[in-house]
């Protein structure tokens, strides 16, 4: 009886019945709904889950805050797969209760540095201050929310032993990537070492909910891979987090619907052209949406959602400051879904073992736009475009920060070798680039894609796509 006043249900289109503990026995402990209640992780409810594709998938309105809470509920779900073969290869783990409660929180708060469009922000602002989301994220963890994370003590399926408390520095860790700390990679216990591929690996808490997730909202699937069979077959070895070969087909499945995902969805052809106007107008209006570096400015930063931005430049255009006038009527045009550009081409590049990514001229979009001037007719030479280069990595491998995450276990030779070397793995292109060229309309789309063939010359023509 007691279980059913400590939890709480909350029902979710993904993973059914989502509990999160809600009171607790001792005054002095805080609940995960007091986490969840918490004005940095409810401010997640006013930022999109998916960046700018809301605006062209008219399904997929879902927000962070329903993925976090997802990520939080498949902390749960990995753990209970998982903690009994991490103690085998880790006898010094902490108990279930610990590694499941840092696990969920790590998984609730792994996303509460975003700004307003994601990944966007990330890289058109919180890059000027030397930031990323991950890297603010974990001060927040620190610094806001340490006080109340160290007094959480249980979750509705475990609790912590009496002389242990949570740490918020090991959660902040946890969801800070690799390559972002790479002095102190191997700093801290191995069992922490291992979960952060929960976080930062091929498949995790994260992912594996965004990809359900954004499917089924977008409309694209409604079970876009077998998580069951999935977990099921995923285990700690003494190497690290280790899929059994009978397992590696569900692996590939999720990560070419992960692609997929990307073709689709996330690189969609409106999607970046929405991308390429607000990359433009963002620039100049940044100046006037925040004050400066988020870490020194911490109250306002809590205060700004997609919500608020797009109310503030939605209202720039009755400003009495010329400036902000104009930027606010290209605002405008932008919350109509009105782009100033429309894409004439599209041709796709797979890279696979063999290709020299790194020194195919579409490495770099300014490069590559000023060889497809010079191969255009005179008369069209100067015409206002824009040539997109949207990058999907296959293998995560050929990222610093998923090396050396995930391993296999050949059961015919009954050893664990690297997930690389797996021939169904080797089978994946290395990466995909989407190469888009966008005009301000559609009246020179034969000589452009002319000219676009000819820069990727014979061979590259895998998808030739016209409007």
């Amino acid at each position: 009886m007691r279980r059913y006043l400590d939890e709480s249900l909350s029902h979710d289109p993904i993973h059914g019945y989502i509990t999160f503990s809600s009171t607790g026995p001792d005054s002095g402990e805080v609940t995960e709904r007091e986490l969840i209640d918490h004005p940095w992780v409810q401010r997640l409810r006013q930022i999109h889950q998916l960046q700018t594709a809301w605006w062209v998938f008219p399904t997929a309105e879902h927000t962070r805050f329903q993925h976090v809470i997802g990520a939080m509920h498949m902390a749960s779900r990995a753990i209970e797969h998982l903690y009994d073969s991490l103690q085998d290869v880790c006898p010094d783990v902490p108990s279930r209760g610990y590694v499941e409660c840092l696990l969920r929180m790590a998984g609730l708060l792994h996303d509460v540095g975003h700004g307003p469009f994601g990944h966007f922000f990330d890289a058109h602002f919180l890059a000027d201050h030397g930031l990323t989301h991950e890297k603010l994220g974990a001060f927040i963890i620190v610094d806001q929310l340490g006080d109340l994370l160290r007094r959480v003590r249980r979750n509705p399926n475990s609790e912590l032993r009496d002389d242990e408390r949570l740490d918020p520095n090991q959660i902040a860790w946890l969801i800070t990537r690799p390559n972002a700390d790479k002095n102190k990679d191997l700093d801290g216990p191995l069992w922490l070492r291992f979960l952060r591929s929960l976080l930062c690996g091929i498949y995790t808490v994260d992912n594996m909910d965004f990809v359900l997730r954004d499917a089924y909202m977008s409309g694209y699937s409604q079970r876009a891979f077998d998580l069951e069979r999935l977990l099921h077959y995923s285990y700690f070895s003494p190497q690290g987090l280790t899929i059994h070969d009978r397992g590696i087909g569900a692996l590939l499945r999720f990560m070419q619907v992960r692609s997929e995902l990307f073709a689709s969805v996330y690189f969609h052809r409106t999607v970046r052209a929405i991308d390429l106007a607000l990359f433009d107008l963002f620039a100049e209006s940044k100046q006037h949406l925040f004050p400066g570096n988020p870490l020194k400015h911490l109250d306002d930063y809590q205060c700004l959602t997609e919500w608020s931005l797009l109310v503030d430049v939605g209202r720039w255009r009755f400003s009495e400051d010329g400036q902000k006038r104009d930027l606010g009527d290209r605002w405008h045009r932008i919350l109509q879904r009105d782009t100033p550009w429309k894409m004439v081409c599209q041709r796709s590049l797979l890279f696979s073992a063999n290709d020299a990514e790194r020194g195919s001229i579409f490495s770099d979009p300014d490069l590559a736009m000023q060889a497809l001037r010079k191969t255009l007719p005179r008369a069209i030479s100067n015409l206002p475009l824009r040539l997109d280069i949207a990058r999907h990595t296959h293998r995560p491998y050929t990222l610093e920060s998923s090396t050396g995450q995930n391993w296999l276990y050949d059961s015919a030779q009954d050893l664990i070798r690297p997930l690389t070397d797996s021939q169904l793995f080797r089978q994946l292109p290395l990466s995909h680039r989407i190469c888009r060229l966008y005009a301000e309309s559609h009246d020179h789309t034969r000589q452009l894609a002319a000219a676009l063939n000819t820069l990727i010359g014979p061979g590259g023509f895998d998808d030739v796509t016209n409007m």
